[in-house]
Order: structure tokens, then sequence, then C-alpha cells
């Protein structure tokens, strides 16, 4: 259940407040917003909860209580009616900005690299996208270039001024990551990871956590939780796509899924049409109904020779493509009240 507080409520209420929590065995995270702090109660009884609302609500510092039915309680929307916005060195994500992440698949050299991040900053982009471990459905793919990567994309960073994104697949890597990444991305395949998403939960950097391939809106919304609950609300959803009995592209990609996210949850929802299409062809459309759809952000793959790249290239973006996209998407962002 969620406490939501009286506007006037003082520091010394809340600690009261959370200190009989706590007491009671249960579980707080508080969510502070402008003008209201709301306090989630995690670990409630289903029997209790009518007498906790009538106990809580006769405080004179607390506006209601509100019990809450859904299995993911504190990236439900209610929890933060107002939007969870993140901020990444100086980049905001989340609120009225449309956040635009793009480069490789996979860092490959620092030449390609350093040529992209340079392309991207030059067309808009905000944050710099690159592989440096990388998941495979073969085990004879290239799989990155692991710490290598990690140190170029760090290079690029500083050359452009662009934070980095870069995904993490094992618990053993958090730290190594952690060293040069703005932003750990769970990628589909370990939505499912748990124990990666606790100890996503003990960091304190801001977590992209893709959508997996079969998994529903409410199975995504509790792997964010699983994060949450160990005290990192800095989480952004990805929507790339599901798998379907559709052969022609890749994936599908599950529009739907932006629309529902704004409805259920306060988190900034990313759209990822290079891996829900799977062809470069169709990338362009899908972002353009992804934005009108609202979603706050764009995750783009651009190379500088797709044909060449060492992966994913029928889904990259030449650069003159990736340019187009965002003359493109400019219009639309401010149709639906974003700005780029």
């Amino acid at each position: 259940m969620i406490i939501i507080l009286e506007p006037g409520a003082t520091p010394a209420q809340r600690e009261e407040l959370v200190a009989d929590l706590h007491a009671r065995g249960y579980g707080v995270h508080l969510s502070e917003g402008v003008e209201r702090t709301i306090v989630g109660v995690i670990g409630t009884p289903e029997r209790d909860k009518e007498g906790l609302v009538e106990q809580f609500e006769a405080l004179p510092f607390v506006e209601r209580v509100v019990p809450i039915l859904k299995p993911y309680k504190l990236v439900g929307k209610a929890f933060k009616p107002e939007g969870t916005v993140i901020n990444v060195r100086g980049v905001q994500i989340g609120g009225g900005t449309l956040c635009v992440m793009a480069g490789p698949c996979t860092v490959e050299s620092p030449e390609m690299l350093f040529e992209t991040a340079k392309m991207v900053k030059a067309q808009g982009a905000h944050v710099l996208r690159g592989g440096a471990f990388k998941p495979s459905t073969s085990p004879y793919s290239f799989h990155g270039m692991g710490e290598d990567g990690l140190k170029l994309l760090a290079e690029a960073r500083d050359m452009t001024g662009l934070p980095i994104i870069t995904e993490v697949m094992d618990t053993r890597d958090v730290e190594l990551v952690g060293k040069y990444t703005d932003i750990y991305q769970i990628g589909t395949r370990n939505m499912t990871n748990y124990s990666l998403l606790r100890e996503m939960g003990t960091t304190r950097k801001p977590v992209m956590l893709k959508r997996g391939w079969a998994s529903t809106i409410e199975e995504w919304l509790q792997a964010a939780e699983y994060i949450a609950s160990q005290g990192n609300y800095e989480i952004i959803l990805c929507e790339r796509g599901i798998r379907t009995f559709e052969t022609y592209t890749r994936n599908t990609f599950d529009i739907n899924a932006i629309a529902a996210i704004k409805e259920l949850s306060h988190l900034p929802i990313f759209a990822d049409p290079s891996h829900g299409t799977g062809k470069r062809s169709l990338v362009s459309a899908v972002s353009l109904g992804a934005v009108a759809t609202g979603a706050d952000g764009l995750m783009i793959e651009t190379h500088p020779n797709p044909e060449k790249a060492l992966k994913d290239g029928p889904q990259s973006l030449s650069f003159g493509q990736f340019e187009k996209l965002m003359q493109d998407v400019r219009p639309i962002a401010q149709a639906v009240g974003k700005t780029l």
C-alpha cells in the first residue's frame, strides 16, 4: 500500500511514520515530490491492510492511504503520479524531453566508434549507445570487445560529451561495467535474470530494462520492481519488440506497450525500433509512431557502413538515414509536447 502525506507534513512526522513502519517489519520506500511525499509500504499481509488503512488515515499528517493490488508497487503509477525524470550528466530522460540514444550495436574499432559518436552528436542525439559485452544466439558470433570496448566508449564520451549506455550481462561484470558506463542496459535475454536485477537495484546508476522477447507487460513491470525494491528507482523501460508468429520482421514491435506503460507506470518508456523491426527500411516509420504514442525516447542503431557491421547490420541506419530520421522526428515530438 502507499501512504500519501499532507503537503504540510514535517520531516519529523515523516520520520516518525517510517520508524513505526520499520518497527512493524515492513519495507519502506519514499517518493518525495514537489508538493507531497508518498510512502510505499512493502510486505503488508492482505489480512492486515484494512486495519492499517484505518490506523494510518487517523494520523493528522496523512492525507490518505491507498491499498495497491497490483504485484508491482514501486514502479506503478500511484507511487509517483507526476512521473520519473532522470538526469544523466545533464541529459534529461522523461518529462517533456524526447531523448535519443544512438550508436553502433557493437563497438568494433576506435575509428568506427569515434566517427559514429561524432555524427550522432552533430545530429542531436543525447546518449551514445554501444555494446562491449554482446549476447548472441550463436556461440560462434562476435560477442564484443569486453573491457577494451568499455574503454573506447569512455574515450568517445570524453571526446563528445555524450553520456554512454552499454549492456551488462552477468552479476560478475557489474562492477567492471559500472567503472565506465553512465547507464546500465539489461537486454531482453536477461529481463528475468533476477540475480542481475537485484544487483542492479543496489547500484546508484540508471538502468534501462528492455522487455523480454516473450514477456507480458505485467511481467516486465515486475522485473522492474526487482530493481526498485532494492532501492534504485532510476529505471528506464524499453520496448524492443516481442516474438509472434510473424516472420517478415525480426520481432513484432508492440506499440500498444508504449501507451500501456504510460497508464500503468511512472517510469520513462523508450522505443527500440531497430530490434523491434530488424529492417532499417522500417526503423524511421516505427520511430515516428512510437513518439506519437508517447515514448520518452528512442534507441537507434547506426553505423558508418551497415553492410560491413559485425552485428545487426540489416537493422542499422546509415549516417544519412539517421540524419533524415532526426529531421523527421522533430515535428512529431513537438506535436506531442516534447522537445528534442
